[in-house]
């Protein structure tokens, strides 16, 4: 069987319970078998967000998907030209893996806005969308073209967002937000305080 490969990027600052969920919908729905965490350095979209130094995000995102190995942590838009956009990702992958077929992970929440990412209709071209549902999302007013291109997975989302887990009063006890490993991590070096 050809490798299927969904790319899944993101901020992850910090990875949650909701990160962890939706890997696991995109792995279950079967069109893809293996899943590439794309650890993105600087958001063009989050630049005012505070940002924990990428070297931590990259190691707690490594501790929470330590026992899948269907899931493959990369810090491959460090090594690329910035700003980080996701069709500069998508094309470095296509040339170095040509037999490998890629599929862009994103939640539905995100293909409302997906027209406004850098040359989306670019990406569309390269890489068709695995879309996690969300309940209460109408995809409806979407353009076609990008329907088109997405293919919905069954998803029942955690309602955790990074910001809730980062303003959390008592962050010690947050295991239900995050994997008490990646608590542990946080706690030991100190972050989000």
């Amino acid at each position: 069987m050809k490798n299927r490969v969904g790319i899944f990027g993101g901020s992850f600052n910090p990875v949650h319970y909701g990160h962890i969920k939706v890997a696991e919908s995109f792995l279950k729905s079967n069109i893809i078998n293996q899943l590439l965490l794309l650890l993105t350095p600087n958001p063009p979209h989050k630049k005012s967000e505070h940002q924990v130094p990428y070297a931590h995000r990259y190691e707690m995102l490594k501790i929470a998907f330590q026992n899948d190995d269907r899931v493959t942590v990369s810090d491959l838009e460090t090594k690329l030209p910035t700003p980080s956009y996701t069709l500069q990702t998508i094309r470095h992958l296509k040339s170095e893996y040509p037999e490998t077929t890629f599929f862009l992970c994103i939640g539905e929440d995100s293909i409302q806005n997906f027209h406004k990412w850098y040359k989306f209709d670019e990406i569309l071209k390269l890489v068709p969308l695995l879309v996690a549902e969300r309940p209460g999302c109408d995809s409806s007013g979407i353009d076609s073209k990008i329907l088109e291109r997405a293919i919905f997975v069954e998803h029942q989302p955690v309602n955790i967002s990074s910001t809730e887990v980062r303003q959390a009063d008592d962050l010690l006890n947050s295991d239900k937000l995050i994997p008490a490993n990646v608590l542990q991590y946080i706690n030991k070096h100190n972050l989000y305080r």
